[in-house]
């Protein structure tokens, strides 16, 4: 057991990323958290990846009420300092990837390891509550998940969403298997890239979608068998003659309305298409005869299981899969990594490092 804080801190202060308008990040200080409850740690943040949650939030997109200010930031790693008497699994030292929401631990949901069906309020790091954009804070020991060990920060901290995400989503959800052929949409973004090598892990011939010549080098690099540039080609009757006009068995769908037709015409029958996401809009038009005539599910897919963080950072470890690292940033150039996240202006991860 550890009660006290393994490393003595300088200041009662701790630097923040804070929220404060539609747009508007300030760089402030905050007040240092205490020692940790009994079931907390205390965590020293050094690594959080942006996603376009963070950018939702910035530009005032909350899925619930919420009040400024609020400290940005849902997908970060760092270092156990200390921890409550409580905590009996977690030392200070450890490397840790933060769960990107304040679970209650307790419903049913929790219980059963199906962590993101949590019944209690919504509570979203950087989004409904303050998020990991500070050099420290407590969180509940139970979601923090223990890295492997070597595995660095930086990695770490694209357990939980670049890659918790995708591993529910391919596995989880889609049920993609080795031999299987997957259309991975937007395939030089964060969640993109890592799809691709998930799925060239898992034994999936991959074809993915990219907007540039650039990019397209970079995914076949990262082990696709096929690119499409979408901006050149028709995405579906690419992957039909890809295919031999079959089609593919699962769409890694995350972008909405721009890809939504394309990749349901993309789809074999019985194909399967996952989607986490919908950055370009929230309403795309379904072809209801081909759903049903060509029997294809459309299944939604929304965070990650702990079980998914701990699962990609044993992959990480093993060197089966890596974080595409586009920019390591400091804090206060937040707002610029975000415009360029929004902008698409990005191959992989930018990452904060603090």
């Amino acid at each position: 057991m550890y009660g006290s804080e393994g490393v003595r801190m300088r200041s009662t202060t701790t630097r923040a990323a804070e929220l404060r308008g539609k747009r508007y990040v300030l760089i402030n200080s905050v007040d240092d958290p205490p020692a940790p409850e009994p079931d907390e740690v205390k965590v020293r943040i050094r690594a959080v990846a942006l996603n376009h949650i963070d950018v939702w939030s910035w530009r005032g997109m909350a899925f619930a009420e919420r009040k400024l200010p609020i400290i940005l930031g849902a997908e970060a790693a760092g270092d156990v300092i200390a921890v409550g008497d409580a905590v009996e699994n977690l030392f200070p030292g450890d490397t840790v990837a933060l769960y990107g929401a304040k679970t209650c631990g307790t419903c049913p949901a929790c219980r059963e390891g199906r962590d993101n069906f949590c019944e209690g309020p919504a509570a979203m790091y950087g989004f409904h509550i303050d998020g990991f954009l500070r050099e420290r804070i407590n969180v509940p020991a139970r979601i923090a998940v223990k890295a492997p060990k070597g595995l660095n920060v930086v990695a770490a901290a694209c357990s939980p969403i670049t890659f918790g995400t995708v591993e529910h989503m391919l596995f989880d959800n889609a049920n993609l298997k080795a031999g299987e052929t997957v259309l991975v949409q937007a395939g030089g973004s964060g969640i993109g890239t890592a799809a691709i090598q998930l799925a060239k892990a898992a034994g999936a011939t991959v074809i993915a979608t990219v907007g540039s010549a650039e990019k397209a080098k970079k995914v076949i690099a990262l082990g696709a068998d096929h690119v499409i540039n979408y901006r050149e080609e028709r995405v579906s009757g690419r992957v039909r003659k890809i295919t031999d006009r079959q089609g593919v068995d699962v769409v890694f769908e995350h972008v909405g309305p721009d890809t939504w037709e394309g990749s349901i015409m993309s789809l074999k029958r019985g194909g399967r298409l996952v989607t986490c996401g919908s950055t370009t809009g929230v309403a795309a038009s379904t072809n209801l005869y081909l759903l049903f005539q060509r029997q294809l599910r459309l299944i939604g897919s929304f965070g990650c299981r702990m079980k998914n963080m701990e699962s990609s950072m044993e992959k990480m470890a093993k060197g089966l899969v890596a974080p595409m690292i586009d920019t390591v940033i400091g804090l206060d150039e937040i707002e610029n990594g975000l415009e360029r996240l929004e902008a698409r202006d990005v191959f992989g991860k930018i990452v904060i490092a603090l």
